[in-house]
């Protein structure tokens, strides 16, 4: 059968799985303020519409974690194509919607296919790319999540104005089921990762598949023998642990690699951002805009956020992970504070804005022209930041052995706290109204010192060199510009059992100086 070998057109068609994740939070984002979606559903209270919009995060959770045991056992591509099945079974559901627990079932069966895709595209893509353009290629899942978006929100406000009644809402949930198709299709003509191929002693496979990824097929290439022998290494290591599961992602020798690739996930919402996107119609409620001025708006603000990721892609493994996520997490911080500090000083509690009793504060004039543009301004930032960088990140951290589940279990640890906050988020516009923009400012400022004394850089270091980089205790704030040493990699090999006698091993000790 025909097979991809192009990185790009791999990446472009594979990533498609973080655009199911960008089809749903529009596909419910667009919704929560029309007539159709309202009057069908009989005007959800704030707890109801957070438990609506939860649900595919409580879907998504649980198909992070079953996604590194599908992904170990069946293989990276089984387990995407496992997840386009539930994709299009949870697109039907959503369609055929008849109450509120109908739709939270559909909602809960296409989380399922997010939680897989979402963790095991970054673990699939991390394996298939060289090291030089890693992050850019698996930073095209963050751009792909913001297409999926947009698209779902345009197709979503095109249905709201020229569509009465609940097949408005159908018509839109129901096409989400043609990108799972696609990748599905997509995804019979990609190749096995070679890394789980040789996790699996399929070596001839894996050295096929990596020569024509990195060397237009040339199995003879220094630089494919090279990588070879690298993975062959890290196989041999994580042949002589002892494989206890998930429990093996807080042992001595990981639990530092599970604590940054999970906190990164986990701040990644706490940010703020993507709370912003599923509520975004709420912001601009609140700020005196209404119907499709409302909706034009948050296009607006969509449009910012894919330019700026699409922006910043080209030149993310040339500025690193670090220096993004710091920056980014501060000047986060600074915006959440301000608009906060804004909506206090200026704005009013109401009963209700529009009719909606979910929402209990309003602002008017200058200062809610300040609040739209600080809005935008943060999804600038986050876009330039946080979006990509934290998936690119907790996808490098963790070694071969336990990659698949501890992508996994970062992207569980995303899905629990995405859970939590959209259910909290409609309850505290109404109860605590522009406070939770001083809760999220608060979060900013703290992740910014996490990030500064925890998160080393991996930019532009084979996986096999980030597993060295971990072993050899390097503070994260000297990571940048230290390199490793072929002592430190020594060192290293011996503590987690990779070399027993370097003397030994006058091949393996050549190699890995020269890497």
């Amino acid at each position: 059968m025909y097979q991809i070998w192009n990185i790009y057109a791999l990446a472009a068609i594979g990533t498609i799985g973080g655009m199911l994740f960008g089809f749903d939070i529009s596909s419910m984002s667009a919704w929560i303020g029309s007539d159709q979606y309202l009057e069908y559903f009989n005007h959800p209270d704030s707890t109801e519409q957070g438990g609506i919009t939860a649900s595919m995060s409580a879907g998504s959770f649980v198909g992070a974690l079953a996604a590194g045991v599908l992904a170990d056992r069946l293989g990276r591509r089984k387990a995407l194509m496992i997840a386009c099945g539930f994709w299009i079974a949870g697109a039907v559901i959503q369609c055929s919607a008849q109450n509120v627990g109908h739709l939270i079932g559909g909602r809960i069966v296409s989380g399922l296919a997010v939680g897989i895709t979402s963790s095991q595209v970054l673990v699939y893509l991390a394996e298939l790319a060289p090291s030089e353009i890693r992050g850019r290629v698996v930073g095209i899942q963050q751009w792909s999540i913001e297409w999926g978006i947009l698209i779902m929100y345009l197709i979503s406000y095109g249905c709201s104005i020229n569509i009465d009644g609940p097949n408005a809402f159908r018509i839109a949930w129901g096409i989400q089921a043609i990108p799972g198709l696609f990748l599905f299709i997509g995804l019979l003509f990609f190749p096995e990762s070679p890394r789980w191929l040789a996790s699996h002693d399929r070596w001839e496979e894996a050295h096929f598949n990596l020569a024509h990824l990195h060397a237009g097929g040339d199995l003879d290439s220094p630089v494919v023998i090279a990588e070879m022998e690298e993975v062959r290494e890290a196989v041999r290591i994580a042949q002589e642990s002892k494989d206890i599961g998930y429990l093996g992602l807080f042992g001595p020798k990981i639990w530092k690699r599970t604590m940054v690739g999970v906190s990164v996930q986990i701040w990644q919402q706490l940010l703020g951002g993507n709370v912003m996107l599923y509520y975004l119609v709420y912001i601009f409620n609140m700020a005196g805009m209404s119907g499709n001025v409302a909706l034009t708006s948050s296009i607006i603000q969509y449009v910012i956020f894919l330019v700026t990721t699409g922006a910043v892609l080209p030149f993310i493994d040339r500025l690193g992970r670090r220096w993004l996520l710091i920056g980014g997490a501060a000047t986060c911080g600074v915006l959440h504070f301000a608009s906060g500090a804004i909506m206090a000083s200026y704005g009013h509690a109401v009963d209700s804005v529009d009719g909606n009793d979910i929402l209990r504060w309003s602002i008017s004039g200058a200062p809610a022209k300040a609040v739209i543009a600080l809005a935008y301004i943060f999804v600038g930032v986050y876009g330039l930041t946080w979006a990509p960088v934290a998936w690119i990140y907790c996808a490098e951290v963790f070694p071969l052995k336990y990659r698949a589940k501890g992508v996994g279990l970062a992207a569980a640890g995303n899905w629990i706290f995405n859970l939590a906050l959209a259910f909290f988020v409609p309850p505290a516009f109404t109860n605590i109204q522009w406070k939770p923009y001083m809760i999220f400012g608060t979060f900013c400022i703290a992740m910014t010192f996490h990030a500064f004394f925890s998160y080393p850089e991996t930019s532009r270091k084979t996986l096999e060199e980030v597993d060295l980089l971990f072993e050899s205790n390097i503070p994260a704030w000297r990571s940048a510009k230290a390199g490793v040493t072929f002592e430190e990699k020594v060192e290293a090999a011996r503590r987690t059992g990779g070399l027993k006698n370097i003397d030994d091993d006058e091949e393996t000790a050549a190699h890995t100086e020269t890497a």
